[in-house]
């Protein structure tokens, strides 16, 4: 039997720096439970956080990266299978508590998280990129307070940036 890995979710880091991330969370499954829509079964959680200076080569770049991603086991338990191997799927959140800054007093600060008139169009074209991959994506809407459910079988948790 096939083990998947996968990772426990941190809202929001210590510590800030200008560039676009991405947190990976494998999961068995995960939903929007209070949206009505927005659920996959083995794949990744994918919490993006966007900055400014950001582009759409760091959608394009990160989104690329998502998707061709080896973190499933294979049967030599070795992190060797992508989405695409074992039939994976992406729920993509846009995140820009990833840019909380815990250094000074007791509260974050999120002025490292890009606009909304940045941000959409680059949470959008990280979507648009995936979906052209021919994985299922089903996403959550921006600026939304949203609960998400997720079931975590393992002990991974991946980070990525592009700078």
């Amino acid at each position: 039997m096939l083990k998947r890995h996968s990772a426990a979710a941190v809202a929001f880091w210590c510590f800030t720096d200008k560039k676009e991330n991405i947190l990976y969370e494998s999961v068995g499954t995960a939903r929007f439970p209070c949206l009505g829509h927005g659920k996959i079964g083995q794949g990744f959680l994918v919490l993006l956080g966007i900055t400014d200076g950001d582009t759409e080569d760091d959608a394009v770049y990160l989104a690329d990266k998502t998707v061709k991603m080896r973190v499933f086991t294979d049967e030599n338990d070795k992190m060797n299978r992508s989405l695409a191997d074992v039939g994976g799927g992406l729920l993509i959140v846009s995140q820009f508590t990833l840019y909380g800054d815990c250094r000074k007093g007791n509260r974050p600060s999120f002025t490292g998280a890009a606009r909304p008139e940045t941000a959409i169009p680059l949470y959008e074209a990280f979507i648009a990129r995936c979906r052209e991959s021919g994985l299922p994506v089903e996403t959550g809407e921006f600026g939304a307070d949203m609960k998400v459910e997720l079931l975590n079988d393992g002990p991974v948790t991946l980070w990525m940036d592009t700078k």
